[in-house]
């Protein structure tokens, strides 16, 4: 017997695509693998990113140019010794230049998950420290606090930038790359709304045209997302090179 067919009052149970004439079942795409930081990062996606590796402090491929002004200037400018916290630091050559503009009282710290290629003697201000962004702590608070480019490699951006907030000093500045694109509920929707909201609420400012995070002055903050792990295949973000998505669920 042929089927019967569909018209407008035939009830179709979601997951079904409607035919001339015949309905069908269609499988739901397929979520992504979701890795744990653990796994995310031996992933060629982020062991192999160079997007910072080569960057210096000023000129055309610059810190000072993808910050919008001189970390040196901005350090000069404040009331006491400069303390420099660049996060996803790579080769550190912005730190090591700006290490010999600085005072001797200067502390500048990178912390990069494969640290530099080409180990070299280290000014005495400086500190270059191989460890996961995820996982690793200061022992001090910082005048500036920066993660040029590095987010997008990370699996729990949030967690980073919560953490991040309470290492500034008082009046201190933590600027971060952030592509909202690369933020994802836990059915693969659009997490960019929710979560910038939320950050906006907690004191920080997203400034869309240069996908740029702002943050004056430490603070406690805590984002009402739970984080379930990073897609590394998600493809190209802001920058055009291969990047992480980070999934979360709303909390409450």
């Amino acid at each position: 017997m042929a089927a019967a067919p569909v018209t407008s009052g035939t009830p179709v149970s979601p997951g079904t695509t409607v035919g001339p004439g015949t309905a069908r079942t269609v499988a739901p795409p397929t979520p992504p693998r979701l890795l744990p930081d653990a796994e995310l990062e031996r992933s060629d996606v982020v062991a192999n990113s160079t997007m910072n590796r080569g960057r210096g402090l000023t000129g055309v491929n610059s810190y000072a140019r993808e910050l919008g002004f001189d970390p040196v200037v901005h350090l000069l400018a404040g009331p006491g010794p400069a303390h420099w916290l660049d996060l996803c630091s790579g080769e550190g050559h912005a730190l090591r230049a700006a290490a010999r503009l600085l005072p001797d009282n200067a502390v500048l710290t990178g912390v990069d998950l494969v640290g530099p290629l080409t180990p070299r003697p280290l000014p005495p201000t400086l500190d270059l420290v191989t460890a996961s962004a995820a996982s690793w702590r200061p022992t001090l608070s910082y005048d500036l606090i920066t993660c040029v480019h590095g987010l997008h490699y990370l699996g729990d951006k949030l967690a980073l930038l919560a953490r991040a907030a309470g290492w500034l000093t008082a009046d201190g500045l933590m600027v971060a790359d952030l592509d909202p694109a690369f933020l994802r509920l836990a059915d693969g929707s659009p997490g960019a709304r929710p979560v910038l909201a939320a950050l906006r609420a907690a004191g920080f400012a997203y400034h869309p045209r240069r996908h740029r995070l702002t943050l004056q002055g430490r603070r406690e903050v805590r984002l009402p997302f739970d984080y379930l792990g990073a897609d590394d295949a998600a493809g190209p973000n802001c920058t055009g090179q291969p990047a992480v998505a980070s999934y979360y669920r709303p909390r409450g």
